[in-house]
């Protein structure tokens, strides 16, 4: 049994549904066996042996659902629209996997950076290679991350040396669920790249692995590009969500990244399978893809959480996430869903574990669920600590950990009570 004392801020109640911050001062929270069983005011007394997180913030570890393992060494590509980025910057860096050796030594570059990030949970993009989603699984298996992930799957338009046909993706994808699928914190995705560069055997096949192992999980990409829409409408003669609607790939346990430029129809069509976006701003921006039009996903009740799309987006931390989001609702004006601090924090959180199906598990810090977290600490002397000293409330005090909170601010991040060391 461990005791926690701190600063406790999480949105157990949605803000877009009515709840506010919940922010406690001088709570005493204990955790056994990694699951959280009371919250209630700190004693010395009755809590000797706390764990002292009262100089900073706790929140609850980022829920990350969308970033790419392969692409780390590859942040920083700007310049460039989607289908170039991927040509010069990330498609050549993703070849490189195919060496073993090399793929290891990404994981560990990608599972450390999501830990110093305060993230604790990710639907992660693995690699075309089978061998390095195996280096990923073991090395966040190592360390203790939540992760999702699996093979990803192309047989045309991209480089051919990441090509697989959709035996051998099925046999590979089958193998590796087997292997990784609820094994500790690991789960499998099948994941197509994207519907351009996969041909509709590929994706059916993708569908016939998931209609076999019904309780897998299911991501790729959707409507990022304007460039890519059009190609994908003139490769399938359908819009971009029916590609992998036919296919059998549309459910409650499948997240598409982006969707900057959906239809009506489309988002009609994702919240009838009760499909989830996850919202990559950074990336969108990066890339000029577009602004998100957040307002209408939620009218249409399709869920959305927050992915950082390392290495289109421009890093892990979902605090930049967060900000990028409420800038681009900012400029979308008269269409954008305004946000406040307080649904910044749920987006990269309790929303993302509503989006992976771990609602029950974590995203907050309620008693019942495990205790994944982390430590907002800044440097006394830094800009962010300033702040907070003024801040006039703990919405106030959230609004300036957006504003200005970066990896450097995260102290330690804890899943289910235990400290992470990458």
């Amino acid at each position: 049994m461990t005791t926690f004392r701190g600063t406790f801020l999480d949105t157990p109640v949605s803000p877009f549904h009515g709840g506010t911050l919940r922010a406690e001062a001088d709570l005493a929270v204990t955790v056994e066996d990694g699951v959280i069983t009371a919250r209630e005011p700190y004693s010395a007394d009755r809590h000797p042996d706390a764990v002292d997180l009262s100089d900073g913030l706790v929140l609850p570890g980022f829920v990350d659902t969308h970033v790419h393992f392969p692409q780390v060494r590859a942040i920083g590509g700007l310049g460039m629209p989607l289908l170039d980025w991927l040509e010069q910057c990330a498609l050549p860096e993703e070849a490189r996997l195919a060496d073993a050796a090399y793929a290891a030594s990404v994981a560990t570059d990608f599972v450390s950076g999501l830990v110093s990030a305060g993230t604790t949970t990710a639907l992660v993009f693995g690699s075309h290679f089978a061998g390095a989603v195996d280096a990923l699984f073991t090395e966040a298996t190592r360390v203790g991350l939540r992760v999702t992930s699996g093979l990803v799957l192309s047989d045309r338009i991209l480089r051919e040396d990441l090509f697989t046909t959709p035996e051998r993706a099925f046999a590979e994808g089958l193998e590796l669920a087997k292997r990784w699928h609820g094994a500790g914190r690991t789960r499998y995705a099948v994941t197509p790249r994207f519907s351009l560069s996969c041909s509709e055997a590929l994706l059916e096949s993708a569908g016939a692995l998931l209609a076999e192992q019904p309780d897998l999980w299911f991501t790729s990409h959707l409507n990022e590009n304007l460039e890519e829409i059009e190609g994908v409408q003139q490769l399938f003669g359908c819009d971009y969500t029916t590609s992998y609607e036919r296919a059998g790939l549309l459910g409650p346990r499948s997240v598409l990244a982006h969707n900057v430029h959906p239809s009506l129809t489309e988002l009609m069509t994702l919240g009838r399978h009760g499909a989830a976006v996850a919202h990559c701003p950074t990336s969108n921006a990066a890339l000029g893809s577009g602004l998100f039009p957040l307002g209408s996903h939620l009218a249409l009740g399709v869920r959305v959480g927050l992915g950082s799309d390392v290495g289109a987006g421009t890093g892990f931390c979902l605090f930049k996430e967060g900000l990028q989001a409420y800038f681009a609702q900012q400029l979308l004006g008269r269409d954008g869903h305004r946000l406040a601090a307080r649904h910044l924090l749920h987006l990269a959180t309790s929303a993302g574990a509503d989006v992976l199906g771990l609602a029950d598990t974590v995203g907050d810090l309620e008693v019942g669920k495990e205790f994944d977290a982390l430590w907002l600490r800044p440097d006394p002397d830094c800009t962010l600590a300033v702040a907070l000293t003024h801040a006039t409330s703990y919405d106030d005090a959230l609004a300036k950990v957006f504003a200005l909170a970066g990896p450097a601010d995260i102290a330690g991040t804890w899943v289910a009570g235990e400290r992470l060391t990458p």
